[in-house]
């Protein structure tokens, strides 16, 4: 049976701390593979991408595999072809596929009718892998999460879901701040307190940031809500990650950003480029983590 990543609960705790580790361990040894020697890996993508497309092409490589990049315009994705069709037929040509799309069950449907490993790099209902990298991040720094605050400024989106997801599996505290109307999914959150997440929810930005380790954003409008940008940009004001805001958190706080970022808005040119931003060693942990979660998706 074909095993995918498309949540970080699918590895269990244990196994998302092994991932950590083994991509620490990846990155520093410079590690190459040979697990995916011979294999192809398809990467579809509905949705388009600098740092995904690159670390994905990056991490297979790394692994002995080679990659054919797909978008909408070159294939019946983005036409009348249902996907089940297109699962039962990629799984005759290639060995994983790796999508970055709209709805999560896209993926589903992807994985209950292929027969090879389907890997979500992005959905609207989560980003798994940047998750995954934003942990290695601070790993790297701070292994003890037990101990630490780690705060969300701004959109309730699919980043703030996967951190939510995350806190149900490992041991952080997770503040969160969004506008009224903007808050992520309370039954999400609901089921991750369930499972022993320590989560809280306001709408002060500076509350939440208040004594936080690591102080995380992305855009106030994603790939498809350009259309909401002028509501948007009211509505987000006060959630500017700036000097003011950094100092209410922690000592030596650092800054995390998914990226492409828009200075001036969700954050500020002196916090990005300043001594906090860690968001370079962020994006290249992607390569790292995702060349972890392949050899993860190929080993028995």
């Amino acid at each position: 049976m074909a095993k995918h990543f498309m949540r970080i609960r699918d590895l269990g705790v244990d196994g998302a701390w092994q991932m950590l580790r083994r991509a620490k361990e990846m990155k520093d040894t410079r590690f190459r593979g040979h697990c995916m020697d011979g294999k192809v890996a398809a990467l579809i993508f509905e949705k388009a991408s600098t740092r995904t497309r690159m670390s994905f092409e990056l991490a297979v490589r790394h692994l002995g595999g080679s990659t054919v990049f797909m978008t909408p315009n070159e294939s019946q994705l983005g036409r009348s072809e249902p996907l089940r069709d297109t699962a039962r037929v990629l799984s005759r040509y290639v060995d994983c596929l790796i999508v970055r799309t709209f709805g999560q069950e896209r993926l589903d449907e992807l994985a209950a009718y292929g027969s090879i490993p389907v890997v979500n790099a992005l959905t609207d209902q989560g980003h798994p892998c940047q998750i995954m990298a934003d942990l290695l991040t601070i790993y790297e720094r701070t292994p003890d999460f037990s101990k630490l605050r780690i705060a969300w400024i701004g959109d309730g989106n699919n980043m703030a879901d996967s951190w939510i997801e995350a806190a149900s599996v490992f041991p952080f505290e997770l503040t969160i701040a969004s506008p009224e109307g903007y808050e992520p999914s309370r039954a999400l959150i609901d089921e991750a307190v369930k499972a022993g997440a320590n989560i809280s929810l306001s709408h002060d930005p500076f509350e939440a940031a208040r004594g936080a380790n690591y102080v995380n954003t992305d855009v106030w409008a994603s790939m498809g809500q350009e259309s909401e940008q002028i509501e948007r940009m009211k509505a987000f004001k006060k959630f500017c990650v700036d000097s003011a805001l950094m100092a209410t958190a922690a000592p030596d706080a650092k800054f995390l950003h998914c990226l492409p970022a828009h200075r001036g808005e969700e954050v500020t040119e002196e916090v990005i480029e300043g001594p906090a931003s860690i968001v370079w060693d962020e994006a290249e942990n992607r390569m790292h983590v995702q060349t972890a979660i392949l050899e993860w998706v190929f080993s028995n």
